[in-house]
Formats: C-alpha cells, structure tokens, sequence
C-alpha cells in the first residue's frame, strides 16, 4: 500500500495532514499521549472481537511467592503459553536498574504449549534472564518487580477478609512493574520475521502487548493465592471494580531510545496513522448530539485521570498542571462553539486549541478527537507495521542533484545546528559492554565517544551535505564509491524522501537533549499511562490500568476501557 493509499483510505481529506516541520519535533513527540491506534488498544480490540479463550493451566506457588504458573492462550488454531516463575527475593537485591541479576518474578512468553521437558529447560534459564539460553519457541522474556508496599497492603487486607484502600491502590496503579520486557530475536529468542505472518500478530508489539497484559493477570492472580494461603479461612478476592484499577508498572530508560532512530520507516508508519486519523476527524463536516457528547464524556474522563498523574520531576510536575488547565479551558470552547453552531467544529477545535494550548494539551486533544469516531479512524491500525527490509536498500542510481535536493528539502533543519560549538556535540550514544543496552555519555567529560552509536543525524546530515557540495559524481553509486562512510546517510535521506514522517527534527546529540521525550513518544503509541520521569534518562509508566481480565473478555463493552 502507498503512503497515499494510507492517507486516503476513507476518501480524500478536506484537510491536510500536519506537515512533519511541526510534528516531529522532540518537544511534541515528548508530549503524545496514549490513542485508540495505540498498540495494547488495538490488541484488546482483537482479542474481544475475536473472543480468544485463556486458561489458567498451572500455578503451583508456596507460601513464600515461590513457584511457577501457566497462561495459555487459544488464538484459532495456535495456542501461546505464559510461563511465570515467582521468586522470593531479597529486599536489598530489588531495583529497577537493567544491572539487577534477580527479580521478583521472571517470565517467557512460548509458542505452543509447554512439554514438561521444556518447562524444566526454561526454569534453568528465564531466571536468568540475559544470562540464560533460549530457543526461537520462546518469543519474549520479561522480568518484574514488586511494588512492595502496595503488595503487601493488599495481601494483608485480603487475607482478613476485606479489600484494600482504593485511594492507596490507584495511587500507585499496579501490583509489579516490569524492569525489562524482550522480544525480537533478543538473547536468542524468536526474531519478528518468525511470526510476523501470523495475523494477531502481524502489527507492532502485539506479541510484546499480549506477554504483558497476561502478566498483569499473574500480578493479580499471586496476591490472591498469597492471601489465602495466609489464611484460609477469611481470605476473600479483589473485588472486580478495584481490579481493574490495576495496571502494570514499567519502569524503562535509554534501553529504547535509539529504536525512534532505528527504524525510521516505521516511525513513519505509526505517525502517518495517527496525523491520518486527525485528519479525517478535522475534515468530518458534520457534528451530531451523539458525538458531542461522547466527547464531553471522555473530557471529564481524562481530567479525572490526570488528577491521579503525579511527580516528583520539576520539568512535568508544571507541565501536568498547565495540562489541567488548559484541557478546562477547552471544555468551555468546546461548549462555546457548539451553542454558536460552529461551521465544521471538529476543524474548529483543534485549531483553537493549536492556537491556545500547551503543547501536552493539544496533543491531548488530537487523542480525544481520534477516540471520539472510531468508525473514521479504526482502520488506519492495519498501517502500523511495515516490512523494513524492503526499505534498506540504496538507490545507487539516483541523480547527486536529486540527492542534494532532498537533503535541502527533508534536513534543512540541521542548518541551524552549529557543530563547531561543543553544545552542539555534548552527547554520544554508545551500547555498554555490561548489559549491552544502549547509553548516553557526554562527550567531553566521559570516555568512549570512539565507541558512538551512529545515531548523530544531524551531524551526519552536515557531513553528507559538505561531500555532496564537493564532489564530481554524477550518480550517488559513483559517490558512495569515493565516499563509503556516508552509506548510512544516504540511506536515511532517500528513507525520508519515501516517508516523510521519517526523521525526529532535532539534534539528538546536543546539550539541550532530554532523551524521555524519545521514550514518552513510543510509550504513548504502546499505549501507556502516567509517565512519571526520574531523571531526564529513565521513567515509570502504567499500561492497562482499568481493562478487562481475560474472564471478563466478551462481557460488556470495553471500547473505551482506558478512560475508566
């Protein structure tokens, strides 16, 4: 499908996309939030569509939290298996740094359905995590960790019969939160090309969205059987209602920043859906009561959960509490033009709030205009996924000219980046030799920059523009020929020529870099919650808080379950 394809798919828009100059700027892209084209969103669509069957085929844990259990999962004629490993750990060995070697639990995610040979095999080695061995059966290891206080206060209150705080069990959100979650041929694992024609599969992170929705099950599931076992006779289970209220934690740092660099033409395919979806809902002529009102719903919906979206970090704490605000302020336009019948009000909308808002307001209205027409933006989730080789090749037979004019067109903003100044240069991307998970050193003050990642676009940009200026080539075969260090580049530039939502536009090495907004922009398409920064390299954030259970699957409509 051409990119124009995706663009019109439902008929022509009335309004045009948003250019990528304005979209894919770091600023903006730290300030998306979770929409209905968000990866997990999309997985629970299926799953209830399609009523996929879960059993709980296991679970043999002590009184200690020791033990192993099983979730498998009937998709039509596969079947996946969960396989959780529980531990008792130390309370000095718990941290959510990549450098831990034990964890609170341990889990694979395995294609088929476990022999007893094989669950011996993993029990050896899914503890282990990086320092285990694994088969292309398995197709994600994950690990997670006790959020202890809010563990313990729900088994003790479980255990005598009653049910936990509600204001305390929100307040934190979840029972675990995963410090790593693995796919993608990582360690030995099954690579995507493995499953990737596998229909419930097929789209971004789906086999990394189911793995964590099961565990969040096994979180639940674990103080439960803890509370019963510390007293059988009294224990009673999580009330439904306060189960939904718990999510999974995820506590994530630089280990996935880079891959918004990696794989541009993905980055593309995600972005053009979402900018695709605004468009549509911009250019929808007329307003009805129903859809007034649902976004009138969501409105307060989404003030409500911002109030429980709290930190500590002195950058979002005020930006969270300008967000309050300003999404107040829409409310009012949003009355406003509908009693002065405004001519094409969803256009209307985002435009006022373009001119008035925050950026994380404005962002945020784009994701409430998209949820409120699902039948204008559902289908764009089949864009999402792209197969990224066909897209690795270099046209050795372009033009230079034709090179040098997209490098004008698509990079003209690394023009004002000046690399003679060290802010310009004060950061370097490097992979540690310890975990083999990316890092960020600063260049003047650390070792290592021989080692950088080349993840310097911008510089790279500049370089490849002065080697154009200079060169007698007329085809860039010729060029990279005298030139082989540009190879990358040139890949990138012709990449972006094809998509254009390709390439963040800012200096990814500079003084002034804030890497969690790389991280806030692929969470928010994961579709996670209350982003909650530690420091400008690693943050905390919820997924799946208020949706259903695999036992709720097919009971209700849990369209819009994010929003409880």
């Amino acid at each position: 499908m051409s990119e124009g394809a995706i663009a019109s798919s439902s008929g022509p828009a009335a309004v045009s996309l948003r250019p990528p100059e304005q979209v894919m700027r770091l600023a903006r892209l730290g300030s998306l939030h979770q929409s209905r084209l968000s990866f997990l969103r999309v997985l629970l669509r299926r799953i209830d569509r399609e009523r996929w069957r879960f059993h709980r085929t296991r679970f043999d844990i002590d009184a200690k939290g020791v033990g192993i259990a099983l979730y498998a999962i009937d998709v039509g004629p596969r079947t996946y298996t969960l396989i959780a490993f529980a531990h008792d750990l130390a309370a000095d060995k718990r941290t959510d740094r990549v450098i831990a070697e034990e964890w609170d639990a341990t889990f694979a995610l395995f294609d088929g359905v476990p022999s007893d040979e094989e669950i011996a095999r993993l029990a050896e080695n899914v503890p282990r995590q990086e320092a285990g061995r694994y088969l292309q059966s398995e197709l994600v290891l994950a690990r997670a960790n006790r959020s202890v206080r809010l563990f313990d206060t729900v088994v003790a209150a479980l255990a005598t019969g009653r049910q936990p705080d509600e204001a305390a069990l929100v307040a934190t959100g979840y029972l675990m939160r995963t410090t790593a979650v693995y796919g993608n041929g990582k360690f030995g694992i099954a690579d995507r090309n493995d499953f990737a024609g596998r229909e419930e599969l097929a789209g971004p992170f789906q086999v990394e969205m189911l793995t964590l929705w099961l565990v969040r099950n096994f979180t639940v599931d674990l103080v439960e059987h803890l509370a019963r076992l510390r007293n059988p006779d009294r224990a009673v289970r999580l009330d439904r209602s306060l189960r939904r209220r718990l999510g999974i934690g995820n506590a994530t740092g630089l280990g996935m920043a880079p891959f918004l660099v990696k794989h541009p033409a993905l980055i593309h395919r995600w972005i053009m859906a979402r900018e695709t979806a605004l468009a549509r809902v911009r250019s929808a002529r007329e307003a009805s009561d129903n859809e007034l009102h649902t976004l009138r719903g969501l409105l307060q919906a989404t003030l409500a959960m911002h109030a429980l979206w709290t930190t500590d970090d002195p950058v979002q704490a005020p930006r969270i509490a300008l967000l309050r605000s300003d999404l107040a302020r829409f409310c009012a336009e949003v009355e406003r033009c509908w009693d002065q019948c405004a001519p094409r009000i969803w256009n209307a909308l985002y435009v006022w709030a373009e001119q008035n808002v925050c950026l994380e307001a404005q962002e945020q209205v784009v994701s409430l205009l998209i949820e409120t027409f699902p039948r204008l933006v559902d289908d764009l989730a089949a864009t999402m996924a792209i197969d990224e080789q066909m897209e690795f090749a270099v046209d050795g037979r372009m033009p230079c000219d034709v090179l040098r004019a997209a490098v004008d067109q698509h990079y003209a903003w690394t023009q004002a980046v000046d690399f003679a100044q060290q802010a310009a240069n004060a950061r370097f991307w490097y992979v540690s030799e310890e975990k083999l998970e990316p890092r960020l050193g600063e260049r003047y003050a650390e070792p290592g920059a021989e080692r950088e990642q080349p993840l310097a676009i911008a510089r790279d940009v500049a370089a490849l523009r002065n080697a154009l200026a200079a060169t007698t080539d007329t085809a860039v075969g010729g060029f990279l020929m005298q030139h082989p260090e540009h190879r990358h580049t040139v890949r990138r530039v012709q990449t972006s020529m094809r998509h254009p939502y390709a390439e963040i536009r800012d200096n990814l090495i500079g003084a002034e870099l804030r890497a969690i907004d790389l991280l806030r922009c692929k969470l928010s398409f994961f579709g996670c919650t209350r982003f909650d920064p530690r420091s400008d390299k690693w943050l905390r954030i919820t997924l799946y808080q208020g949706a259903p259970f695999p036992d709720e699957i097919g009971y209700g409509d849990w369209d819009q379950w994010i929003w409880n």
